[in-house]
């Protein structure tokens, strides 16, 4: 036996509102900005390395981060400044006591107050290549320890896993095919086919082999978002289109635009090019994970309520396509206007 739920037009209209209201709030705070900040040591004799330190520029501002050293540690060259078009990188030359970094802490004063991480990267003389990624919540890192290979996988894999859970364009996006895709198997081909496209182009991007211009790129995968929006509205009517009949195919056109978009997560790293393969290989099993969760959650609630039979007003059926649609169409506006305000 099962319970059926009418829900009242008003309480429905204020869920909506504020569905829609919490989402733009969280779009606007996440605003897909989560470049780590990098910093590379490198071996270059006994107790002497070359530090690199790279922050990243949010909105044309240098980020209030600072790298500390413990006292045990000297310059032996002055940091040296230079400026990209994305990130200010500081390189130096340190030297320390007869124990090397073992047992050395590296502070990142100021991080606990930003929303960045920092990839850490330790490559010694024996060929060792550790790899860290240091939080917000714990802004330091300590040399006690060797990190096993499989340390540095978990890195980019949590890396990628994390793009994507805080990407909520490429989310959104996803969302809205699950509602235009009217079977399992129709559904296993879209996000299947999604899949090979964004792996296709994130490689090729993060190989250096194809570069779409991060402002027109953020704009058209806003646009790919802004496209769901009557599509969804058409199946709700029980309408077709191309799209409906075919999401797989729209999902793997889009899904190419999609992996430009992850790539600049994993470029931004600034990573040395012999470590290119590996980390690409994780990125992307992170970014998979994350997108079989979400996928996961979401075909979880929409059985759960369809298993208590809530009835919904016909209008609130719309929900998802009004979400998917003003999102979109908000962040098509704002990037083409960031696009043509850089360009002016």
């Amino acid at each position: 036996m099962s319970a059926q739920l009418t829900l009242p037009m008003s309480l429905c209209r204020l869920l909506l509102g504020a569905v829609v209201a919490a989402v733009a709030f969280v779009s606007g705070a996440v605003a897909h900005e989560i470049r780590p900040a990098y910093l590379q040591i490198d071996e270059m004799a006994a107790n002497r390395y070359k530090v690199v330190w790279r922050t990243p520029m949010l909105s044309g501002m240098r980020l209030p981060i600072v790298l500390r050293f413990p006292e045990s540690v000297r310059n032996v060259t002055e940091p040296a400044e230079r400026d990209l078009p994305d990130s200010l990188v500081q390189t130096r030359v340190i030297e320390t006591d007869g124990a090397g970094l073992a047992g050395k802490r590296v502070e990142f004063v100021g991080l606990q107050a930003t929303i960045t991480d920092v990839l850490v990267r330790v490559h010694l003389l024996d060929g060792t290549v550790e790899m860290t990624m240091i939080h917000p919540s714990q802004p330091w890192i300590d040399f006690a320890a060797t990190r096993s290979p499989l340390a540095a996988a978990r890195v980019y894999f949590v890396s990628g896993f994390q793009h994507i859970l805080l990407g909520i364009d490429h989310l959104l996006f996803v969302f809205g095919l699950l509602f235009i895709v009217r079977s399992r198997w129709m559904l296993v081909k879209t996000i299947t086919a999604f899949t090979v496209a964004h792996s296709i182009t994130l490689a090729a991007a993060t190989l250096g082999k194809v570069e779409i211009p991060a402002l027109p790129l953020n704009a058209m995968i806003a646009l790919s978002t802004l496209f769901l929006g009557p599509e969804i509205v058409r199946v709700w009517r029980g309408q077709t289109s191309f799209t409906i009949r075919h999401p797989w195919i729209v999902s793997f056109a889009f899904g190419l635009l999609h992996g430009f978009g992850f790539a600049s997560g994993l470029t931004a790293l600034g990573l040395p090019q012999g470590d290119i393969p590996f980390a690409l290989l994780m990125f992307n099993l992170g970014v998979e994970a994350g997108q079989l969760v979400f996928v996961g959650l979401i075909v979880l609630l929409i059985a759960a309520l369809k298993s208590i039979e809530i009835r919904l007003p016909r209008g609130l059926e719309l929900m998802p396509a009004y979400v998917v649609g003003i999102l979109g169409a908000y962040w098509t506006i704002d990037r083409i206007a960031a696009m043509l305000g850089g360009a002016a």
